[in-house]
């Protein structure tokens, strides 16, 4: 993925949180030159992966698969006496056309959340016990306090306000509804680790490579330098 591409898309999500009137946290507005300037005081930033995350999977196609990201809380399960959370709060963004592909979490639960724009389609398969996708079964959906049973392959349509649960090891994928414009989602979660808890199908990469075109505008979660001593 080109540095140009992913700092279009930060400036790009920056834009749609303005819209929707959602206000970042500090550490989103930091600059590559101001990174190199702090201290351990933001080892929290570092460590547990906070700030921006814009990946197109590794397939180098952005615009058809692949979204934008910011993780605003977390905790790190690998140093839990230093990071106690046991939460994560995640803001999501996707334009038309885009695609999160197929996964489930083998750790992870957590509610996905409309928050404003268009509608976004949330697919639902339960998975089998060798961890595929379990094609046939039908799947019990938890929506803003309402369970429900929908067909295996079923698009959950949220609009916004709209939630979904997601449970352990329920595969799903989600795109914007055509014609409604980009969406704003939010994430809440139990603890986040995307370099362990994702399983892919097809399998397929989490963070991109990055192609440098052009100077960063933000640095994204996984370019933080060393705390300045």
């Amino acid at each position: 993925m080109k540095r140009s591409q992913i700092n279009a898309a930060l400036r790009e999500m920056e834009a749609m949180c303005a819209a929707c009137r959602f206000s970042l946290p500090p550490f989103c507005g930091f600059t590559p030159a101001q990174w190199e300037d702090l201290g351990r005081e933001y080892d929290e930033v570092r460590d547990c992966k906070l700030g921006w995350d814009i990946t197109d999977y590794g397939q180098g196609d952005y615009d058809r698969l692949g979204f934008s990201l910011i993780t605003i809380r977390n905790g790190c399960r690998a140093m839990p006496e230093k990071y106690p959370k046991v939460y994560a709060e995640k803001l999501l963004y996707l334009k038309e056309g885009q695609y999160a592909p197929n996964h489930f979490h083998w750790s992870k639960t957590e509610d996905i959340i409309n928050r404003g724009g268009g509608n976004v389609l949330i697919r639902v398969y339960n998975s089998l016990p060798d961890e595929s996708i379990d094609r046939s079964s039908p799947v019990t959906v938890h929506c803003d306090g309402r369970c429900f049973t929908v067909p295996a392959g079923t698009q959950v349509r949220l609009t916004p306000g709209e939630s979904i649960h997601i449970t352990q090891l329920l595969y799903h994928d989600f795109t914007v509804e055509p014609g409604t414009g980009p969406v704003l989602l939010g994430e809440v979660s139990q603890c986040n680790d995307d370099e362990h808890d994702n399983r892919f199908e097809p399998p397929m990469d989490r963070f991109p490579e990055i192609e440098e075109d052009e100077a960063p505008y933000r640095l994204l979660c996984t370019e933080y330098p060393p705390a300045k001593s």
